[in-house]
């Protein structure tokens, strides 16, 4: 069994821009001292937070049109099987409903 819970795109996403603010503040309040060593690490620190909020925009570029597809593939099943879709809802919402109740 797995023990961690299971961590959506939307979570990572917000983590991710998260670390990337942060980063960015840090920066900041370093940007006053002075030293060759401190100006390298800021250059590797502002390249790795470039490459950060590259790779945020495709995830969520990708996340987003993965969305549309599941959106757009459900809707055309929906249009294609309108009996099966109502059959199914009514019996996820009996389940639902049967659950609710015992609570």
């Amino acid at each position: 069994m797995n023990a961690q819970p299971e961590v959506s795109t939307d979570q990572l996403v917000a983590d991710l821009k998260t670390v990337v603010e942060d980063a960015e503040a840090l920066l900041k309040a370093t940007s006053t001292l002075t030293g060759e060593k401190i100006q390298e690490v800021r250059a590797r620190a502002e390249e790795s937070l470039r490459q950060a909020r590259v790779r945020l925009t495709e995830v969520e570029e990708e996340a987003m049109r993965r969305a549309r597809e599941v959106a757009e593939a459900a809707d055309e099943y929906v249009r294609e099987n309108p009996w099966q879709s109502v059959g199914i809802a009514a019996g996820v919402g009996l389940v639902l409903g049967l659950l609710l109740a015992r609570r």
